[in-house]
């Protein structure tokens, strides 16, 4: 069938050029960076068990899918540009919203946006020896910071260009990495196993594992990583007012995406205790457990085609979070809660240019203080908030807005969703207090826009 025609919504100015393939790409681009060749190392050293490793990956997927399957409802009744943000917004008011925003712009996508540029060119320098932390280009910026910004300044590029563009990369990129994945996956199980990994890791598959308060606390805290990993979903949500049938396609998507890519985690996961001792996936060098895996069953062509597949993938998951992210800055400027300029639509891309200029800048200098890390630790404690906090707001819009107009309703409610604030709480509970130096400069973090939520609305009612 011919691809339907994309129409300017008269309202907004924007393009309703996304369909059900493009809104599962951006899901499926987002979540699949560099996290699942890399953070399976740090879950291991921590749990000390095959059997743990699996069940994070596992409690990880049940916790995206729930929450997924949550969002498809306020997705559907409000398809609207800046997705998350506006939801928090009409649950909770006006300051929920921006604070939720704050943080994004702050920290979460452009910090996100940043890291992942700078593995992106990490993974460049296996072939070019020249991008490399240890060659300066200019006194404050390195080859692999230069490039870095290089595919930042790119993609935003192309995403002014118009939505089709950015969705044609973002397709393209995604169906190459989750094909790399697929093949790795495929690969892993096609070979016999290794038969170190294979005694050392399924002898005994639960070692360590004891069912008490001692192993959830461990498991609990570990599920960073994989968490993290699994993250950016939501950024479908955020291009909603771009969205063909959203009511439809927005659910789907995100169904379709979260399922798909969380079912890859785990199979990847499989194939790792299968070629690699726990001891080696712990102490894998940089923590590049794929790389690992890759050199036991295909030596230095294997490594190779590792930091290949590495490099499209943190590409496209760029390319997905740079698109998305603007949308939100664009609904805050709307709502005369970040830069007036942010709001403007080219009259002839119908791409939120200024929006997309700004995160550039923003993500390019975090990518030069080399700090988008540490804050990237920092929030993971108030992102697992605002998840909670969004899922809760199903629960306050059933009983506030029971006229809303809900084309799909949330899978399995109320049960599921409660599902997820309890055990989300849980982990929250367990960061707060077993790793406090990640979770307070965190809170801290959100905290600081009240009172520049409070400035930004006394300056707009002057203007």
């Amino acid at each position: 069938m011919a691809e339907p025609r994309a129409v300017v919504d008269k309202e907004t100015g924007l393009v309703k050029g996304l369909g059900l393939l493009d809104g599962t790409t951006l899901v499926m681009g987002s979540m699949i960076g560099s996290g699942i060749f890399i953070v399976s190392a740090d879950i291991a050293r921590q749990v000390q068990s095959p059997g743990l490793l699996i069940s994070t990956w596992i409690v990880t997927a049940v916790l995206t899918v729930i929450a997924a399957l949550s969002y498809g409802e306020l997705a559907a009744a409000m398809p609207r540009a800046g997705g998350q943000y506006v939801y928090l917004r009409e649950a909770f008011g006006p300051l929920y919203g921006f604070l939720y925003g704050w943080t994004l712009f702050l920290v979460i996508q452009t910090g996100t946006v940043a890291a992942v540029a700078v593995a992106f060119a990490k993974f460049t320098g296996v072939f070019f020896q020249a991008v490399s932390d240890q060659n300066q280009v200019l006194p404050f910026m390195n080859t692999q910071q230069a490039l870095a910004i290089a595919v930042l300044v790119l993609l935003t590029w192309v995403n002014t260009r118009g939505v089709r563009t950015g969705a044609v990369v973002q397709n393209v990129f995604t169906l190459a990495k989750t094909g790399a994945l697929l093949g790795l996956v495929a690969i892993g199980f096609a070979m016999k196993p290794d038969p170190m990994a294979d005694a050392r890791n399924f002898t005994d598959f639960w070692q360590n594992a004891g069912w008490d308060w001692s192993t959830i606390r461990i498991t609990g805290v570990a599920m960073v990583g994989a968490l993290f990993s699994a993250d950016a979903w939501n950024n479908v949500t955020f291009t909603a007012g771009e969205m063909r049938n959203p009511r439809r396609n927005l659910p789907l998507a995100l169904a379709l995406g979260t399922g798909v890519v969380c079912a890859l985690y785990i199979a990847t996961n499989f194939v790792y205790l299968r070629h690699l001792p726990l001891e080696y996936i712990q102490n894998a060098p940089a923590d590049r457990v794929a790389t690992a895996a890759m050199a036991t069953m295909w030596g230095n062509i294997g490594v190779q085609a590792i930091a290949a597949a590495i490099m499209i993938s943190t590409f496209g998951c760029l390319n997905g979070m740079i698109l998305a992210g603007a949308r939100v800055y664009y609904a805050m400027a709307l709502d005369r809660l970040f830069f007036r300029a942010a709001a403007r639509i080219h009259p002839r891309t119908h791409a939120p240019v200024a929006a997309l200029v700004v995160q550039c800048g923003w993500a390019c200098l975090l990518t030069l203080t080399g700090t988008y890390s540490d804050l990237l630790d920092y929030v993971i404690f108030a992102v697992l908030l605002f998840y909670i906090l969004t899922i809760a707001g199903v629960f306050v819009l059933r009983r506030t807005r029971p006229e809303m107009e809900r084309p799909y309703r949330a899978f399995g409610y109320p049960v599921l969703p409660a599902i997820y604030i309890a055990l989300a709480g849980l982990i929250a509970a367990l960061l707060l207090l077993y790793k406090p130096n990640y979770t307070w400069p965190g809170l801290i973090i959100v905290l600081l826009g009240i009172p520049v939520y409070a400035l930004w609305r006394k300056r707009e009612a002057h203007a």
